[in-house]
């Protein structure tokens, strides 16, 4: 789809672009525009030479063009929901009752009707082709060169990827590891599970695109927003939502969408949007 000549501008919050979008404040009356295919992607992966992995699970709609994608705790989504959502409208589903359905479907909305790119207000970082590790910290870099602190700062990472904090460590910037499943980073350290709890000795927020479908994302923007605090998104889930919401709060944000780095060995793309690139 052709970008727009003048973009709009950042909503407020996550609630208030839903009401844009569904009121036709971004392109396209949503109950125009069908899902064609929805599917999950279940991974699991241990970098080599690395102690320890993770498993990831993805829901993704497609409209047209547009793939927008939702990740989710292994095994959360219930049975039926991919079913649910072929031959949906846009509008509906922003209305369903699971919060990974109506970020997916926001999110492949966007994606279709502000696509990423230079004439959206995206630059692209292209990820070299390599083996899992070496594109995990290709991705690492281009998303913490978004984060501008200064050595001897205290970053809350809020969805651990330990080549993120390999990054953040070599540039000589503290860190508070946080994450809903807790345990230990890569070097032993605990990881909090309390992301709220932890703001108020962190001078910048590094975040992942899950807080919005896992329902903490907004007291997060809140809380940047209202100290005036930097907060960074790393987003492969809502990869078209959050760049609509810099200025109400986000800094700036990583955009990957679907297909990520983990499921091909070849070079790729991730979108830069904000920051002082």
């Amino acid at each position: 789809m052709t970008a727009l000549t003048e973009l709009p501008a950042a909503a407020a919050s996550y609630d208030d672009l839903v009401e844009r979008v569904l009121a036709g404040g971004y392109g396209p009356d949503p109950r125009t525009r069908r899902i064609s295919v929805a599917f999950t992607t279940r991974q699991a992966v241990r970098h080599e030479g690395r102690g320890s992995g993770y498993r990831n699970e993805v829901l993704s709609l497609r409209l047209a063009e547009a793939v927008g994608s939702c990740a989710v705790e292994p095994g959360e989504l219930p049975d039926g929901a991919v079913e649910e959502c072929v031959g949906a409208d846009v509008a509906r589903l922003l209305r369903h009752e699971l919060a990974p359905v109506r970020v997916a479907a926001l999110d492949a909305y966007l994606m279709h009707a502000l696509p990423h790119g230079p004439g959206n207000g995206g630059h692209p970082c292209p990820l070299p082709a390599g083996t899992s590790l070496e594109k995990s910290r290709a991705r690492a870099e281009a998303v913490v060169d978004l984060v501008g602190a200064e050595p001897g700062a205290t970053v809350l990472v809020v969805g651990v990827v330990n080549s993120l904090l390999e990054a953040l460590r070599t540039r000589g910037l503290a860190y508070v590891p946080c994450d809903l499943k807790g345990g230990t980073t890569e070097w032993g350290e605990p990881v909090r599970t309390d992301a709220l709890a932890e703001l108020g000795r962190c001078d910048a927020v590094l975040a992942s695109g899950m807080t919005l479908g896992n329902g903490s994302f907004e007291p997060l923007r809140r809380h940047a927003r209202h100290h005036g605090i930097p907060l960074v998104m790393f987003a492969q889930t809502g990869s078209a939502i959050l760049p609509r919401l810099i200025g109400s709060g986000v800094t700036a944000v990583c955009a990957e969408p679907y297909p990520f780095f983990w499921l091909d060995g070849g070079r790729g793309t991730v979108h830069r949007y904000g920051g002082t690139l």
